[in-house]
Parts: structure tokens; sequence; C-alpha cells
């Protein structure tokens, strides 16, 4: 079993909530108070404000406050850890199918012979 790794885990933990995948898509576009952010989901304040802290735990975002204004930027540099361990996994799978696919292919000339 591979070693844990709770950044790892904090990060899809993060991106499994449809909210906060649709946070992060509006600030794909550019930084965004948290007003704006909270407008479109129909969900109370407090409520996205915790999306928020999930999405600032798993390194997603980052927030400045400035008075009484809070806005928020995506961190994209901070997806390179799930990309890597996609990319791992991505290796593994490949490499599973190829070995099938040469033990079939070679089981298959066996029984034309």
């Amino acid at each position: 079993m591979a070693k844990h790794d709770p950044d790892l885990s904090r990060l899809f933990h993060a991106l499994a909530d449809p909210t906060r995948r649709a946070i992060l898509s509006r600030l794909a576009e550019g930084s965004a108070r948290v007003g704006d952010l909270a407008a479109p989901t129909g969900l109370r304040l407090p409520t996205v404000m915790k999306h928020l802290s999930v999405l600032e735990e798993a390194g997603l975002i980052a927030s400045a406050k400035d008075g009484r204004v809070r806005t928020c930027a995506l961190r994209p540099e901070s997806i390179d850890a799930a990309r890597g361990w996609l990319d791992a996994q991505r290796a593994i799978w490949e490499a599973r199918l190829d070995r099938l696919e040469a033990f079939v292919t070679e089981d298959t000339g066996k029984d034309e012979t």
C-alpha cells in the first residue's frame, strides 16, 4: 500500500465537492471577492466561507483581506501534487493493460496454431 500523504488527501477532498470546483473555475478567470464567489452558488455566506476555508487549507487558493473586503485568488501550482499522483497512476495502469494485451495476444496466437 502506498504511503499516506495528508496534503494529497486534503487536495482531493477539496476537489471532491462541486461547489468548490465551481469556485475554482470562477477563480481561474481571476481574483474575486468572497461576495462575488457566493452569489452564483445560492448558498449563505457562512457556508461559502467554509468551502473557501477547505480550498485554502488544501493550498488551492489564497485569500487577503483589505478592510472589510476579502479577496480570493487561485494558486494553480498547488494542483501539481494531484497531477503527479494521477500521472503515476496512469503509468501503472497503462503498464498493466500492456501486459494484459501481451498475454491475450500471446494466448490467442497459441490457440490458432
